[in-house]
């Protein structure tokens, strides 16, 4: 059996790189030139290793998940269902305004003004941020089968509430706005989210 050619980069640094063009300029936005250049590999290299434009986007959304998983990690662990919202405001607040990464979110901004060809991508970022959702449901579950949210609270309502305000800040910060501007906007969602309706009294 003839055995293919091993890659001659590293594969991780260079997901890492378009990882970064991606976020900087969306799906539609990054070109071929742009990716192979930050890259450092040519486009036979590109498609040898991804299959196509979609497939890198793919492998550096996977790259994107295990960045975020310790994060959800510490955000899932807080004692309370306040205490998991505020995690997850603040670390929102904080991560998308880290002056290492390009402004914003890339589960947002790699979706934003996609093209003819390019109708499956919003569709796939949207999946991702569906799991970060499903990740707050089951755990404002857990609080309301634990006795700490009352057993009126919607927990699938909560979480997407949640969701809504990050994908928000995101927008935001890759607008220009700073640390302080979405801290901000995460004191004022924590405290909507302790007396809205569907937390059922979210102890404060």
């Amino acid at each position: 059996m003839v055995m293919g050619r091993p890659r001659s980069f590293d594969t991780d640094k260079a997901l890492d790189e378009a990882m970064e063009v991606f976020w900087r300029h969306g799906y539609d936005g990054a070109s071929l030139a742009m990716l192979t250049k930050a890259m450092g590999i040519k486009a036979p290299s590109l498609y040898a290793a991804f299959g196509s434009k979609e497939g890198l986007l793919k492998a550096a959304l996977d790259r994107y998940a295990q960045r975020r998983c310790e994060h959800m990690r510490h955000v899932l662990a807080g004692a309370t269902a306040r205490e998991v919202a505020e995690r997850f405001l603040s670390s929102i607040a904080e991560s998308h305004t880290d002056p290492a990464n390009p402004p914003g979110c890339l589960l947002v901004q790699g979706g934003l003004a996609c093209g003819e060809g390019s109708e499956n991508i919003p569709f796939e970022l949207a999946s991702r941020r569906a799991q970060t959702e499903a990740d707050l449901r089951e755990r404002f579950a857990q609080a309301q089968r634990d006795g700490d949210l009352a057993p009126e609270a919607d927990p699938a309502a909560l979480a997407r509430f949640l969701s809504t305000v990050a994908s928000g800040m995101g927008v935001l910060a890759s607008s220009g706005a700073d640390r302080d501007a979405l801290r901000a906007v995460a004191r004022v969602s924590l405290s909507a989210f302790t007396r809205c309706p569907e937390a059922g009294g979210v102890p404060s």
